[in-house]
């Protein structure tokens, strides 16, 4: 059979793969905190017609020869994972937080596995707990009880699940929470108790040596895997580590110019493939009428 059919097929299945991933990055375009994926292709192998060959240094001898090879077709080398940084949005909202710099927020799922993101639309739940909007508890150092004496936890070895406590020790009395809790651009949350401001708590920021090699785990969350590094724990606002911006999101990466670019040029490769398959269609048609 003609080498070009396969090959035809090989650019229509990768190009199939571009498309689903500028689809998926056009429909994530207005989601919070996401990271924009890229395809970079590669070819297969090459069939050596002829291999290349050294020249003849005697008087009268030939020249040197390049091999003569054809490609047999495309692969998808990479689906990369852009981790820039996609625009600040002003909410009002003071639980949502922007991270200004390199780092994620640390996340815990229900089976104790950490996660980490970029998506900082936070808000106090119903016992007390700093969580995400799916409910998945914000990790860092708290204050178990505070007094009008306490002082902003520091991040530990094992990073905690962040509560607000409903209550505080304010010379000698038991005063109830009032109010919204106010994060600070180094991550420390300080919560109104009676009019007394008291530091509950701390916002851990993860950094990664590879924050590229991150996988995604859906609900804007990744996780580490071996290419991407060990976790680095860090308090915000330190050096080489983002500064949390309260009152602000971070929006998609997602340029649309570019995904409406790059799924013209997908659409139009994917037709040339299609007629290159067709074309050798006609090609076999043609030998097999030689036998009529």
């Amino acid at each position: 059979m003609l080498r070009s059919l396969y090959s035809g097929v090989s650019g229509m299945k990768n190009l199939q793969n571009e498309l689903d991933v500028v689809a998926n990055n056009i429909a994530n375009v207005n989601t919070i905190g996401f990271k924009s994926s890229r395809v970079n292709f590669q070819d297969i192998m090459s069939q050596n017609m002829r291999p290349a060959a050294a020249g003849n240094n005697a008087a009268g001898g030939l020249g040197g020869t390049n091999p003569m090879q054809i490609g047999l077709g495309v692969t998808t080398a990479s689906i990369d994972t852009m981790m820039g940084n996609g625009a600040q949005q002003t909410t009002g909202n003071g639980l949502d937080v922007y991270l200004d710099g390199p780092g994620f927020l640390v996340m815990q799922d229900t089976s104790g596995s950490q996660m980490y993101t970029r998506a900082g639309a936070l808000q106090v739940d119903a016992n007390g707990y700093l969580v995400n909007n799916s409910g998945v508890k914000v990790m860092g150092a708290a204050n178990a009880t505070v007094t009008d004496t306490s002082t902003a936890p520091a991040l530990g070895a094992t990073l905690t699940s962040i509560k607000i406590p409903a209550t505080a020790t304010i010379k000698g009395a038991t005063v109830n929470a009032t109010g919204t809790p106010e994060i600070g651009a180094d991550g420390v949350i300080t919560q109104s108790y009676g009019g007394t401001k008291i530091a509950v708590g701390r916002i851990a920021i993860a950094n990664f040596t590879n924050p590229n090699g991150l996988a995604k785990a859906g609900g804007t969350n990744f996780t580490a895997s071996p290419n991407s590094g060990d976790p680095v724990i860090s308090n915000a606002a330190a050096s080489g580590v983002a500064v949390v911006r309260s009152g602000a999101l971070e929006m998609s990466n997602v340029d649309l110019s570019t995904e409406f670019t790059n799924m013209i040029v997908a659409s139009r490769a994917y037709q040339a493939n299609a007629k290159s398959i067709t074309t050798s269609d006609e090609i076999l048609q043609t030998l097999i009428s030689l036998k009529q």
